[in-house]
């Protein structure tokens, strides 16, 4: 045999061994070749009198294979150029029998008529799990903590489709199976053994011995579904009613979590309820067909694109500056020890990096010390983390009132309260110490980074470093560049966020930048539904419905009504706009001034709060200053106001392309969901337009929103130039030199 991406040889006991090593890469994945190498390795186990049984191990101490290559599926999709036109029916063969390729070729292995065991030493996750599943023996190693097993596919909106959801629920029970297949998450071998996953744990140098060992003791070996008499563990729907009762729960808690805006959860739910109830090799067709209809579904191609391919990208620094050489942080100083600076010294602690914490007295700093106290302590109780190693990320930490302290520093990061003359104060005291090559970072939300860099006297070191909070659970770092900011600044700037282990997206400056700006049509569009008489309690469901983590109240009650208020009215006086006759403002002001209820940090605002800061319902008195007008919502409705909220928000990411503020689809699309929650199943705001809609289509609701609305929905002159040459943002905004790739 001639493979590429396996190694092969048959021992004296004619047990072959085939070791997966695909070459140049770190991890192996199910490339195309390497399901090519699989089907000639099934034909010659099936064929050659010689072999007596298989094992598959891998060549890679990184693991056994964490899934298909989601980069070649597009690639894989759009091959073929036929020239002669084929009809439906065809085209659905053709399908079908590309997908069904890898699901046919482990079910003749299986059934192959001798033992196959394999041996995993660290990751098998989706097909590789997959590939696992489909032997009859499987051996993990015990002594490797970074081992994790897991069929993570929901979560970049495909399912398994290499027997997945019919294996899995074969071999654990519909129930077990069920929330590992639809949350996509991961678990231990440990846990796999205990359900029954794994067969057998042995150290990792002894996985591979074992496995031939059971070969060769197991020479008629068969999975358990292909055993006489087999039942699935626990029953099956039609037979068993409490197995049906929990397809049925499950459906029900499906569709109150995902509002039927994610097409693979509600497919792996019918995949494995339709395939469970019938022969295993009726259910792997099953699978196939829901794989390509899953596949097929635009939010499939979106999530995979940004949740997958470009959060991969991103954080491996995709969009850093080439020719400056890597920093290595050996000191990080964070001034302001509130909340967010707080946070922002804990991940850095967390990351390794000596960290200073700097605030106007030591009491101050040691408050904010405090809090990385409270979460080291938190992870401790939950065994999360050792004493041990909790002491020594917060001996990281030197809380301090003095700016001597961090001299030597390679990078400071002002986390103080949003006041152009207090951090003007602070930048000048800073760089009193600083190094001439340390750069300074402003977390701010949305004050100007240009303007804030004229109080430098290194206007090139001066950058803009937003986080979001709480900043141990964000991922995302919006990194700003002023006018001035040189590309070695934000290249080191960028390798500060990678250090610290979250995704870094770059944008230019403006006021409010990118994600302040529209993150902030979301909350109002709210707002002016409830100026229309719309219900409160319409408007939170119709916004988490539309895919957004809370409604567009409760966002406002998080952020904070009063510094809505003021960043409004800061707004206004920037861009010469009167409030004076703005009835949205003005509520907002009776809300905050008159009745005190200026959000979550309150207890009070559009909700009612309970002790633990969860709001308990909608204060029933806004009425008293709005009149509710509309307190039903028809499909109808919920369609329009679905739109409304999603629309409003990528009309203004348009803007933010159209005045240069952000450049790279990549970047407007990943910070779009982790900045502020925009529906993810959309693959974010451009790929929302691209994919979800069409540019033609979009530009046609937008213009008819703005016509019934207001000019707040109206496309700009970008996106119509876009639908009349039928360009997407990926098309118009590729990452840098390249061509965006869509998977399909």
């Amino acid at each position: 045999m001639n493979l590429e991406t396996f190694k092969w040889d048959i021992d004296a006991d004619g047990i072959a061994h085939a070791i997966f090593d695909v070459p140049g890469r770190s991890m192996n994945t199910l490339t195309g070749k390497a399901v090519a190498d699989i089907i000639a390795i099934t034909k010659e186990v099936a064929t050659n009198d010689a072999i007596k049984g298989l094992v598959l191990s891998s060549g890679k101490a990184s693991g056994f294979c964490a899934g298909a290559d989601l980069g070649e599926m597009g690639d894989r999709a759009g091959a073929g150029g036929e020239k002669k036109p084929k009809s439906v029916d065809e085209q659905k063969k053709e399908q079908f029998d590309a997908g069904f390729s890898l699901n046919g070729t482990l079910r003749k292995l299986e059934t192959c008529g001798k033992p196959v065991a394999v041996a995993l030493n660290g990751l098998a996750l989706g097909g590789g799990l997959e590939v696992a599943l489909a032997c009859h023996y499987r051996v993990a190693a015990n002594d490797n903590p970074k081992l994790q097993f897991g069929l993570p596919e929901a979560k970049i909106g495909l399912l398994p489709g290499a027997g997945g959801t019919q294996r899995l629920p074969r071999l654990v029970g519909v129930q077990a199976a069920l929330p590992l297949i639809l949350q996509g998450e991961s678990f231990t071998a440990e846990h796999a053994k205990s359900m029954g996953v794994v067969n057998e744990l042995a150290p990792s140098s002894e996985t591979v011995a074992k496995a031939k060992a059971w070969v060769k003791a197991n020479p008629k070996a068969k999975a358990p579904w292909d055993e006489k008499g087999y039942k699935v563990p626990g029953g099956v729907p039609h037979k068993s009613p409490g197995v049906g009762q929990v397809a049925t729960m499950a459906n029900m808690m499906l569709a109150s979590k995902t509002y039927g805006n994610y097409p693979a959860q509600k497919n792996i739910l019918s995949c494995i309820y339709e395939g469970i109830q019938v022969p295993i090799d009726a259910g792997l067709r099953i699978e196939t067909r829901y794989f390509i209809n899953t596949q097929q579904r635009p939010e499939a191609k979106a999530m995979i694109r940004s949740l997958f391919l470009s959060m991969q990208e991103l954080g491996k620094g995709a969009n850093r500056p080439a020719g400056h050489p890597k920093t290595e942080f050996k000191k990080i100083a964070v001034i302001g020890a509130g909340l967010m600076g707080a946070g922002i010294a804990y991940v850095q602690a967390k990351a390794g990096i000596p960290t200073v914490l700097v605030d106007v007295t030591k009491e101050a700093a040691e408050k904010g010390k405090q809090y990385s106290v409270r979460l080291v302590e938190k992870d401790v109780s939950r065994g999360k983390l050792t004493k041990e190693k909790g002491d020594a990320l917060l001996a990281l930490i030197t809380a301090t009132d003095n700016y001597d302290d961090f001299k030597g520093a390679d990078l400071v990061v002002e986390a103080v309260y949003e006041n152009e003359e207090l951090k003007a104060k602070i930048t000048k005291q800073a760089e009193a110490v600083l190094g001439d090559d340390a750069v300074f970072g402003s977390n701010t939300s949305t004050l100007p980074i240009t303007g804030l860099a004229k109080a430098s006297k290194r206007p090139a070191n001066f950058i803009g470093i937003h986080f979001f909070s709480p900043v141990e659970r964000m991922g995302l770092v919006e990194i700003i560049k002023g006018k001035e900011t040189s590309e070695a600044t934000l290249a080191k700037s960028i390798d500060y966020v990678l250090a610290i282990r979250k995704t870094p997206i770059v944008v230019n400056d403006s006021r409010g930048f990118y994600t302040s700006r529209c993150f902030g049509t979301y909350t109002r569009e709210g707002m002016e539904m409830l100026g229309e008489g719309i219900k409160p309690a319409i408007i939170e469901n119709v916004g988490r419905q539309a895919g957004m983590p809370m409604g567009a109240l409760e966002v406002s009650d998080s952020v904070g009504l009063d510094t809505a208020l003021k960043v409004t009215r800061a707004m206004a006086e920037a861009t010469g706009i009167d409030l004076q006759t703005d009835e949205r403002t003005n509520f907002l002001a009776w809300l905050v001034e008159d009745q005190g209820r200026v959000g979550r940090k309150a207890g009070k605002g559009f909700y009612d709060y309970d002790e633990k800061g969860k709001p308990s319902r909608l204060w029933p008195d806004i009425n008293k200053q709005l009149e509710i007008k509309i307190d039903e919502c028809p499909p109808a409705l919920k369609k329009e106001l679905t739109n409304r909220f999603l629309v409003r928000q990528a009309v203004e990411v348009a803007r933010c392309f159209e005045e240069g503020v952000i450049t790279d689809a990549r970047d407007a699309d990943i910070g779009s969901i982790l900045a502020w929650g925009f529906a993810p199943f959309t693959g974010g705001c451009c790929s929302y337009v691209d994919l979800i809609w069409g540019i033609k289509e979009f530009v046609a609701e937008a213009d008819r929103l703005a016509d019934k609305y207001g000019d707040r929905f109206r496309p700009n002159k970008l996106l119509r130039d876009m639908a009349a040459k039928g360009e997407g943002f990926y098309d118009r905004f590729p990452p840098a030199g390249t061509k965006a790739k869509v998977a399909a």
